[in-house]
């Protein structure tokens, strides 16, 4: 049945398409990484220049604990993506062969 159903998703090339939309996914989570602490600082020193004294010591820097999340939707979605497109698209070689292959000259 997952044979049928994998030959069935990539003849229709929505393998491909789905493949290529959640690698999309995967680059952006990777970039979110790096930007969801900047953007985290940028609003908390705003904030902190609206209301002066609230919020002092989270105002100190860059927080690493800030990009986890990103980081560990990036992982995830990784891991899936790799697992789908070996599925999908890698398989395995056949080494056995049921009939010799002729030559040139035509004897097996």
């Amino acid at each position: 049945m997952l044979e049928r159903l994998r030959r069935a998703v990539v003849e229709s090339f929505v393998g491909a398409i789905a493949l290529g939309y959640l690698f999309a996914q995967v680059i952006l989570h990777f970039v979110g990484t790096f930007a969801s602490p900047i953007q985290i600082w940028i609003t908390r020193k705003e904030l902190h220049g609206l209301m002066p004294g609230t919020i002092a010591s989270s105002t100190a820097g860059l927080s690493l604990q800030d990009a986890v999340p990103e980081l560990i939707r990036f992982l995830f979605l990784a891991v899936v993506w790799y697992f789908l497109m070996r599925w999908l698209y890698f398989r395995p070689a056949n080494n056995d062969r049921s009939e010799p292959q002729p030559t040139q000259d035509g004897t097996p």
